[in-house]
This record gives structure tokens, sequence and C-alpha cells, in this order.
């Protein structure tokens, strides 16, 4: 085989064939073979980067590369320790039939805020981009955006995620916790930095939970880090007052918006907060019908508010079944996505996964211990899950992908109504009858709201 030497390096021809745009004998491009090595990605002939007829198996960059025009390839591209390669604005590198690009240490994706999603045109589905304000990579799934998503192995990262965590039920300040992957009795968490009460209601994502509606600033919202046990530190307030009454506020969370939804003052006011910045909420839209004490469910993208209380005029107070829904990307009004089983109050007592919400408990004047779940993804009636071990409510209720877990509120348990430590749990893919998971440690207490950093509504947006 025939060697030639141009420049630096050299090139071997195929079978001897020395041709270019010759097809004597079917080889009128020149493949070269092996690696090509260029500082440069478009220089030209002589050091064969890229051209018409030339075909390279491994493209690689061992110094700083930016393109500014329109390049192919068809073989491997190998960016070199310490170099960079860079598709600049404007520019396109269409890769034809590469099996693999092979980064030795790390490669950047483009970065911007939130605001800049829609300041340039012509995303396409699969586009890859780091969210500062997120904090996150996204892709844009061809109709939104969607936030990358992780799971921590709970056995093996105890501070991971994985947590249930319980708290605002008044007269006290404790908060406590719970592991999802193993059954046993809550652990000490914490405290809320302001009086408790039980008007409010809690959600978070996975790194931040809010506590809102609690006393005596009835719109105090304060936060936690699941991580980290300790004391509840400020976050802002929301834009109405929330009721001293039994668990009136229901809360909702993605993994970038945290929901207060309606509430015992009588109003059917949704505000939002993004659950990142500190700060005092805004307008999102309002319920259907101004209405308290019932329990909020989330996928990644919508939010559930379920059963309740409402008030159709003064004085008239009526138990409902109705379920409405909003979504966290598109401020506005809730419509309506289906009903539950049974007309109750369901004062905190649901939970959900990513693919189905549950609902256990309640009251519509004696306690019950019905369980009703619906598909997330599709309006419609609830259906019969099963039942809880004892009929009760005013408790907190939380979920990771796998488990539901009620804490304690209270039960009918011998005829008679007794504030409980009961702790239940149901796997959620499977429907039937609540298990003893363990019991809520130290005081027994009313009103004590649920979240999680692994439910429902963390798939992103």
């Amino acid at each position: 085989m025939a060697s030639y030497r141009i420049g630096i390096g050299s090139f071997n021809l195929k079978d001897g064939n020395i041709g270019i745009g010759t097809e004597t004998t079917g080889f009128g491009n020149l493949k070269v073979e092996g690696t090509i090595k260029t500082s440069d990605l478009d220089v030209g002939v002589s050091t064969f980067t890229r051209y018409a007829g030339f075909e390279g198996e491994e493209t690689k960059f061992d110094k700083d590369v930016t393109l500014s025009g329109e390049y192919s390839t068809t073989g491997d591209i190998v960016v070199e320790p310490g170099a960079t390669l860079t598709v600049g604005l404007g520019s396109t590198a269409c890769i034809g039939s590469v099996e693999c690009i092979s980064v030795k240490h790390h490669f950047s994706v483009p970065v911007g805020d939130t605001a800049g999603r829609n300041k340039s045109s012509g995303y396409t589905e699969g586009t890859v981009r780091y969210n500062r304000d997120l904090g996150t990579v996204e892709f844009f799934n061809g109709n939104e955006w969607r936030q990358f998503t992780y799971i921590s192995d709970i056995k093996t990262n105890p501070q991971g995620r994985g947590r249930g965590v319980f708290g605002g039920g008044g007269p006290q300040y404790a908060i406590d916790y719970l592991n999802f992957a193993s059954t046993g009795n809550t652990m000490y968490f914490g405290e809320l930095s302001t009086a408790s009460g039980g008007g409010g209601d809690s959600a978070g994502n996975e790194t931040r939970g809010i506590f809102a509606g609690h006393g005596p600033n009835y719109r105090h919202m304060q936060y936690i880090t699941f991580a980290s046990e300790g004391r509840t530190v400020a976050f802002g307030e929301a834009t109405t007052n929330s009721s001293p009454n039994a668990s009136s506020r229901v809360c909702n969370a993605s993994s970038t918006r945290f929901l207060n939804m309606g509430d015992y003052v009588w109003t059917n006011v949704i505000d939002y907060v993004e659950i990142n910045t500190i700060g005092n909420a805004i307008d999102f839209g309002d319920l259907s019908q101004l209405r308290a004490q019932g329990t909020g469910l989330a996928s990644s993208t919508r939010a559930l508010y379920c059963g309740g209380y409402r008030q159709t005029s003064p004085g008239g107070n009526h138990l409902i079944s109705d379920i409405d829904v909003v979504k966290f990307t598109s401020l506005g009004n809730a419509v309506n996505f289906g009903d539950l089983t049974s007309e109750r109050k369901t004062n905190g007592c649901g939970a959900s996964n990513s693919v189905r919400g549950v609902v256990g408990g309640g009251t519509n004047g004696d306690y019950v211990d019905t369980i009703d779940y619906v598909t997330l993804a599709s309006e419609g009636t609830a259906i019969d899950f099963g039942n809880l071990t004892a009929p009760g409510g005013y408790g907190g209720c939380a979920a990771n992908q796998t488990r539901a877990v009620w804490r304690a509120g209270e039960r009918t348990i011998g005829g008679s109504d007794v504030t409980s430590n009961i702790i239940d749990f149901i796997q959620i893919a499977s429907g039937g009858n609540a298990q003893d998971f363990g019991d809520a440690a130290g005081m027994q207490n009313m009103f004590s709201n649920g979240m999680s950093d692994s439910h429902g509504g963390l798939g992103g947006y």
C-alpha cells in the first residue's frame, strides 16, 4: 500500500488507488484509515480534517475547537483531556451514523434560566440544557420541559431520599419522620419555629418541604431540608389567611412549585411559590368552589384537590366528593377531574406516587376506613382500593413511589373515637387492605400534616 507525506503526518491510499474523483477501479473517494488528528476542524484538504469525498473513521480533538458553521461526520468523535468541542450559536453538527462520542472526563450542556426557555425558537424533541434557576438538567420532550430525576437508595444512603415527614398538629411544635423502605416507629426530626396549629398543610420537593398556614400567623410559611433534621426556617407569606380550624388548607408540590389551595376562611384562592426561591406567594388561580378540609394529590404535571367541605352560601356547608385539578405549569383556574367514591371530609389523608393517588379515611359524620384510588393521568371517578386498619381521619399521609402511609390522627376503636398513634401503610401498585407500619413516637396528636421527598409530583415539568 502506497504512503504519501503531506506536511506533518501521513495517509494511506487503499489498494494503491491515488486519484480523487477517479472511478476507474471503483475507489473514487479517498478513505483515510485510522485516526485523523487536528487542532481545527476547518483547515482545508491539506490536513484531511473533513472534505467532500474523504471519510474519517475517527476524529480527535486535542485542543479547543469551536464550530461556527455546518459540519458532518460519519466517524467517531473523541475529545481528548483538556480540550473542548463547542457547537456555537447558529452552528450545526450533523453526525451521521456515528456509533459513539467519547468524552474522556466531562462535557457541558447549554446553560440558562427558566425564562430563557422561550427566548430561542426551534427547540426540538430531545433538546437538553441546564436550568440554573432549578439547579438541574432538563430536556424538551416535544411539548414541555421536564427535569431529570434521581432516587437515592435509603438503605445505603440514610440521608438520601425516601422520608415521610409529619408536623403542624397543635398544640405541639414537634416534627417527626419515618423511612418508607423500613417499617417501624417515627423518629424525632425537629420543631416548628413558630407556633403550631391545626389549620395548615405541607408539601415539598426532593430537598425542601414547606409547612403553610400554621398559627399564630396563619399566612406564614416555613420550610425544612429533608436530609437535615432541625427547626424550620421562615419562607414567606401566603396571599390569604388560614383558619385555625382542623386541617383546612390543602397543599401540593411538584419538583419546582408549591401550591396553597382553598381554606376554611372560605376562599377558593390558589397561590404558589417557587420552592427553591424563598419569598411570598403569588396568585395562581381559583378552585371551582369555596372549599376546605380536603386533601391533595400530585403527578409531575398536575395537582388534585379531593373531597372536603364546600360553602354554597353563608351557613350552607356541604360535604363533597368533587376532585379539582390544575396544571403546575399553567396559571389558571381548576377544572373537574372526577369524584371520590363518597362525599366526605378527607382532611389531608391522601398521597400519590407518579401513577396513582390514594385517599384513605375521612369523616362524613362518622370516621370511615375506605381507601379510594385514582389514576393520575386519566380523569374519572375514584375506585375502591381497600380499607384502613381502623376508621379514622385528621392524621397525616405521605408516600413514595411504592408505599403510602397514614400517621396517627383520630381512630374509631371499640366504638369510641380516640386519639391514636397507629401508622398504616399500603403498597400503592396493588389493591388491598392497609397493614401496620409502626407507631407515632412521642405525643399522640391530630392534624399532623404529612409530606415526602419522593412522592408522585417529583417527575419535574
